[in-house]
């Protein structure tokens, strides 16, 4: 599956911004998804992860409670929506694909990665 992820940019903190991840190429659900991010000189973290259904959802403790998660399968598509950033959520986010059943945090259970997107969040 090809996965290829929108929606950032610079923003202020406090402010909000949705993240796209559009995949193509295999049936969509049949994974599960993940976001990822990576700010510089810092490994890849774990921000989000949906079920293939969308039934079971994992945050990472640091955007708990900003983050909401969700996908739709008719448009083969999962999104991030983060609110109430901070200068810390500046990173390139990652969409990532996993066969596994369930929700994962562990990178090593993505088998398929999008090119990431830039998020900016300006103090």
């Amino acid at each position: 599956v090809q996965l290829q992820a929108f929606g950032g940019g610079l923003v202020q903190a406090g402010g909000s911004l949705r993240l796209s991840c559009v995949a193509s190429g295999r049936t969509f659900s049949n994974y599960a998804m993940g976001w990822f991010r990576q700010a510089p000189g810092k490994e890849r973290d774990v921000v989000a992860a949906i079920s293939w259904s969308g039934g079971s959802k994992y945050f990472a403790d640091s955007v708990k409670g900003r983050a909401t998660i969700s996908r739709d399968n008719a448009k083969n598509t999962v999104y991030l929506q983060m609110n109430n950033l901070k200068p810390e959520d500046t990173a390139v986010y990652y969409c990532a694909a996993s066969g596994r059943v369930g929700v994962s945090r562990s990178l090593k259970d993505y088998d398929h990665w999008g090119q990431g997107t830039l998020v900016t969040v300006s103090s």
